[in-house]
């Protein structure tokens, strides 16, 4: 009983600990990622709000689950098991669903920067968050700076194209640019691969964290089943 009791309190700490990772990793992903993400055509869930919310959540069911253990409340020990369920339904469907939609997510952002292309100098925001992926990755249009001649921003300008495109600001925005101070690729092969490749990393993370949970399911279950009569308040056959 002992020792039940302490293996799921030490469980309960470290899925504590796995919900302060991924609240910190959300974080990550919301300043580091947003920029990419505002500019996906894509439906998809964002997914740094996924894991902030499901790393405050982890956070406070891992405190329950091991005051829970401590005090052997029947109760709250099912409640864990149950909320443990749920994170395990949940993860497996998030680590899936960002691995086997990988490539609706690309498409999702080659679609975004297409309208970000159209819809540059008329939204600023938008505008923004392109002018930050170009400096960032050193890229330059969907898939080269050809594409910035014919949008219609770059034929307001002459056939310029904008000021994060360039290697260096002298001679870079003359009209036809000159490509040799220009960043050559284009963003959607740069984006689409950098996203991807965090998004694996995400999708096997939250797997792991998910079949996890099959731990701590069946030692919480185990240390509610064994919790003695007299803790409940039930009479003992004399």
């Amino acid at each position: 009983m002992t020792l039940l009791k302490l293996s799921l309190m030490a469980f309960s700490f470290v899925f504590w600990a796995a919900g302060l990772t991924m609240l910190i990793i959300g974080l990550w992903a919301k300043v580091s990622l947003g920029s990419y993400l505002a500019l996906s055509a894509s439906d998809y869930p964002s997914a740094p709000a996924i894991l902030l919310a499901t790393g405050v959540a982890v956070i406070i069911w891992g405190f329950l689950g091991c005051f829970g253990a401590a005090t052997e409340h029947r109760g709250l020990l099912r409640a864990y098991s149950a909320f443990l369920a749920a994170v395990l339904a949940a993860g497996l469907a998030a680590g899936l669903s960002a691995l086997l939609y990988r490539q609706t997510l690309a498409q999702g952002f080659q679609e975004g920067l297409r309208q970000a292309l159209l819809a540059y100098g008329e939204d600023d925001g938008v505008a923004d968050a392109l002018d930050a992926v170009q400096r960032a990755l050193s890229c330059c249009g969907v898939e080269s700076y050809r594409d910035w001649l014919a949008s219609p921003w770059g034929l307001e300008q002459n056939g310029s194209v904008p000021l994060s495109c360039c290697r260096a600001r002298r001679g870079c925005q003359s009209s036809p640019p000159d490509a040799r101070r220009l960043h050559r690729d284009g963003c959607f092969g740069r984006v689409s691969a950098f996203v991807g490749s965090n998004m694996f990393y995400v999708a096997t993370a939250a797997l792991g964290l998910a079949l996890l949970q099959l731990i701590g399911i069946v030692l919480a279950c185990l240390l509610a089943a064994r919790v003695p009569a007299h803790l409940l308040g039930i009479a003992t056959p004399r």
